[in-house]
């Protein structure tokens, strides 16, 4: 996931680490109509009439997050067949894992006391910087990341133009030729 910062994102819910229980909190995350203004804009969609996503948020090892959950959104986009605009759903699973990074260590622990064990199958836990996750930011990314980069409505299909039909293929050089001054014998 691409964690730089964004002073302005689409869609921003701060969480801090510290307001997670040890049981784990519930986060139900609506997109407003501006919102949702927004985040069409910044993926160059006609319209996201709604967005919403529900989270699990969970402590990981005590200094780390573990986000889980889904997001679901009703959209408009553009064929690349057609041309016409349709309108769509789309349903994306959440998860992600968030980490200090190696040189903050948490209080009461030593700097080079290992705190996660990553094994080659698994990506790494994305950096947490400040003890603070922006979910409103993690949902965003999952939607445009969901988003079909061409999208094509249902039933549409491309038939591409055989040779014969409508208008005969005319050469471009054709007119050219038809330029070209013609030498008297």
């Amino acid at each position: 996931m691409n964690n730089t910062f964004d002073p302005h994102p689409p869609l921003s819910r701060r969480l801090a680490v510290s307001e997670v229980p040890p049981e784990g909190l519930d986060v139900d995350i609506r997109a407003t109509p501006a919102e949702c203004a927004a985040l069409a804009q910044h993926n160059a969609l006609p319209a996201v009439h709604s967005l919403q996503a529900e989270l699990r948020a969970r402590q990981r090892r005590g200094d780390g997050l573990e986000i889980e959950g889904e997001l679901r959104a009703r959209l408009r986009q553009t064929c690349v067949t057609t041309l016409e605009e349709f309108d769509s759903e789309l349903v994306e699973p959440i998860q992600m894992r968030f980490a200090p990074p190696r040189g903050e260590a948490p209080r009461g622990r030593r700097r080079n006391e290992e705190t996660t064990e990553i094994t080659l199958d698994e990506d790494p836990p994305d950096p947490l910087i400040g003890g603070v996750v922006d979910l409103g930011a993690v949902v965003s990314e999952f939607f445009t990341l969901a988003l079909d980069p061409y999208p094509r409505k249902p039933g549409a299909n491309f038939v591409e133009p055989q040779p014969g039909d409508g208008a005969q293929a005319v050469s471009p050089f054709a007119t050219l030729g038809r330029l070209k001054p013609r030498r008297e014998a």
